[in-house]
């Protein structure tokens, strides 16, 4: 009787883990079934096409990941900003970095920096800041693909070769040159009262002869140089953005519709004085922008870990404090209006670390009219 109990209970024992097993299974069949419906609506949204079913698939894991990892962060709730699916959604962080942040932080210890800051005496600034209200600011715009490549997808390395091209996101170095052409429309507007958005294009075909290199990347500083060099930039609507390194237009080059007349460097690792420059104009910033929450950022005060390899040129158009009370930059960036806040970052302010959060006190400058 005993064993025949036994034999019972064993079997009661195996049928509940088969059922288990096969419940397990079948949610988890049907969860890549959802997964795969939302990559599906995602490569629509986006146009995203894959060379074959062997990339495909490949993209589908690593959206997955990405997805997974983003609804994770939010549900944990214990930041002061949320992520989501957004345009990047198929890259890995590797991927997303390598081609897309040009902006040449390593040759900072190699630049002359001035030695004027006009603000030096501010004593007194508002308590927020917000140049877009102030019609300083264009629209946001996107950097996009800049550049044909080719992505060979090799263990922890990526290499890009030119001229041959795959269906894959490609946004590549042109950010040095939407900072700079935000911070000089700003000063721009404050000096002539006119707001004009002004030619990416122009400093991608024609600043080549120096630092800057068009999609392989640049510095902002150098941008303000050429500007003045070249006794100003044509309007967008002349010289319009392509995404790609072209052949300077000299006919368009000679038309200037803005013009600076100088540049300052904003004292190293200085929030104090990065906010009295803040305060008077857009200023130009370089940023860490290499970490998955960065990638993914959606809304809220961007405090996540990020280190000072300044890789990424940005514009600070103002700065204020959340509700919570917390002290923020306000961020404009080139990646389109599906990013962030509406193309916007918040990112903390007054942090310990004397560079700022992600480095941003680090390599500031601004225009001069």
């Amino acid at each position: 009787m005993a064993t025949k109990t036994q034999f019972y209970h064993i079997s009661l024992t195996l049928l509940f883990c088969t059922a288990m097993w096969a419940f397990q299974v079948t949610s988890r069949t049907l969860q890549d079934a959802s997964m795969h419906e939302r990559h599906e609506e995602w490569m629509i949204r986006h146009g995203r096409v894959y060379k074959d079913p062997q990339e495909r698939e490949k993209r589908f894991r690593i959206f997955k990941e990405n997805v997974n990892y983003i609804e994770a962060f939010n549900n944990a709730a214990n930041k002061p900003y949320k992520l989501a699916v957004n345009q990047f959604a198929d890259l890995t962080n590797e991927e997303f970095i390598a081609p897309r942040n040009r902006f040449k932080g390593h040759m900072c210890s190699s630049i002359t920096r001035t030695t004027s800051f006009k603000y030096e005496n501010v004593t007194a600034v508002p308590s927020t800041v917000d140049w877009r209200q102030k019609g300083a600011v264009t629209p946001v715009k996107d950097q996009g693909q800049c550049g044909k490549c080719f992505t060979i997808y090799l263990p922890h390395q990526i290499q890009m070769i030119e001229y041959l091209t795959i269906n894959l996101p490609c946004n590549v170095g042109c950010c040095w040159a939407f900072s700079a052409v935000a911070a000089t429309e700003g000063i721009h507007k404050l000096s002539t009262g006119k707001l004009i958005s002004l030619s990416e294009q122009e400093l991608v075909d024609c600043d080549i002869k120096g630092v800057d290199q068009g999609c392989a990347g640049g510095l902002m500083d150098d941008a303000f140089k050429f500007i003045i060099q070249n006794h100003g930039l044509n309007t967008e609507a002349n010289y319009p953005y392509k995404g790609v390194d072209g052949k300077c237009n000299a006919k368009a080059e000679t038309v200037d519709a803005a013009t600076i007349t100088g540049y300052e460097d904003v004292p190293v690792n200085n929030e104090n004085a990065l906010e009295k420059a803040v305060a008077n104009q857009p200023v130009s910033v370089a940023i860490d922008a290499s970490g998955s929450d960065f990638q993914f950022y959606k809304s809220g005060v961007f405090t996540g870990s990020c280190g000072t390899e300044l890789d990424h040129g940005v514009t600070a158009v103002g700065y204020g404090v959340s509700d919570d009370g917390r002290k923020y930059w306000l961020v404009k960036n080139s990646w389109g209006t599906e990013w962030g806040e509406e193309g916007y970052i918040r990112m903390q302010r007054a942090v310990a670390a004397k560079e700022g959060l992600c480095g941003i006190a680090m390599m500031a400058s601004y225009p001069t009219a």
